[in-house]
């Protein structure tokens, strides 16, 4: 493609039309010096469908480590010897000291986390009565779960308690997932989204870069999230820490990081599309350009690694013209409250956001 051709092809997806797998490819391959094209095409799509704002999202871990599965890029896994905090599940009053955090902090989405393969029913009454006690003392805050694999009912359960919307990522595309996790299939997490999805859950669901993919696999994970109609998609780009299958594999760069973002963009462009964990260490000094085509973050950390900090998220928003979803108008109330040592209370670990 050209540097028109881009600009072309946001100007066909404004029109009613539709990014192609082709089209897809060619933004992930754009020259860097086309970079600031692609940006300013994707910048259009996503300056018409979420105007100036940015959504945050907070992070609380609910239960760490020990998980029966053995997905490679995961520190949390079987087998992974990454040195990660290991702890059952939060209280309720731990879960809203947490959560009250990260809202007070300019977050409008509460993310609650669990590992493991999936919920038991227990598990999932523990969390119900967890959304309940945060929607009583935040009416309106939008609750994610993200627990694993879920059975017949467990969505219809949440629902019910107030949760807003539930995460499972597919991470990668079904011809390249078997070679990063065995002990589930791509097809377990595909029905997981489709029983959010009919239980009234908003489906969130997301990739990993980084895997070992190839760019025509990259291309076939965001077509697949397209069909899956994930109402918010996080991009991850892998962490690879020591003590998991992956670690020393550095695959990517500022550039092509930005790049996929883009590409879920033109792909997507009506979709929340999230950067997600590893933004810190891929992106590095293009995170504020990541803006212009992605709409959403994570403030403070991830599930056990730290984030950037904070007050520094919300400065980087404000200062590259953007709000922060919600607080339109209070913007100096949101960077005061992005000092708050509890939103990074956690500490560090080595695990990338919402790669449960």
């Amino acid at each position: 493609m050209t540097v028109t051709d881009f600009d072309e092809l946001a100007t066909r997806i404004l029109d009613g039309g539709a990014a192609s797998e082709a089209d897809a490819l060619a933004v992930l391959r754009a020259a860097d010096a086309d970079l600031m094209a692609v940006v300013a095409a994707a910048g259009r799509l996503r300056r018409t469908h979420f105007g100036n704002t940015v959504k945050v999202n907070y992070l609380v871990n609910l239960k760490s480590g020990l998980c029966p599965e053995n997905c490679n890029y995961c520190s949390q896994a079987l087998g992974s010897d990454a040195p990660i905090l290991k702890y059952s599940w939060l209280s309720t009053d731990e879960t809203l000291q947490q959560a009250g955090a990260g809202l007070r902090g300019g977050a409008t989405r509460v993310c609650m986390v669990s590992s493991g393969r999936g919920p038991s029913n227990r598990d999932i009454e523990k969390v119900a009565e967890m959304t309940e006690a945060l929607k009583d003392e935040y009416p309106d805050v939008e609750v994610c779960a993200c627990l694993g694999l879920l059975e017949d009912g467990q969505a219809e359960r949440l629902k019910e308690a107030g949760v807003d919307a539930y995460n499972h990522n597919i991470n990668t595309a079904e011809s390249h997932h078997d070679t990063i996790v065995q002990t589930h299939t791509y097809d377990d997490r595909v029905e997981t989204i489709g029983k959010a999805k009919s239980a009234g859950l908003s489906p969130c669901s997301g990739l990993i870069a980084g895997l070992g993919e190839t760019d025509e696999q990259l291309v076939e994970a965001l077509f697949a999230l397209k069909a899956l109609d994930s109402d918010s998609i996080p991009v991850n780009f892998l962490m690879p820490f020591d003590g998991t299958p992956f670690e020393n594999t550095w695959e990517l760069s500022p550039t092509r990081c930005l790049k996929i973002l883009a590409m879920a963009r033109f792909v997507c462009p009506d979709k929340e599309v999230r950067i997600a964990g590893g933004r810190e260490m891929h992106l590095r000094s293009l995170q504020a350009l990541a803006l212009q085509v992605a709409n959403s973050i994570f403030l403070g950390d991830y599930l056990t690694s730290e984030g950037q900090e904070a007050r520094a998220d919300i400065e980087m928003i404000r200062d590259n013209g953007f709000v922060v979803l919600g607080a339109e108008d209070e913007h100096a109330d949101v960077v005061e409250a992005g000092h708050d040592p509890a939103i990074r209370r956690r500490g560090a670990g080595t695990e990338v956001a919402a790669n449960a």
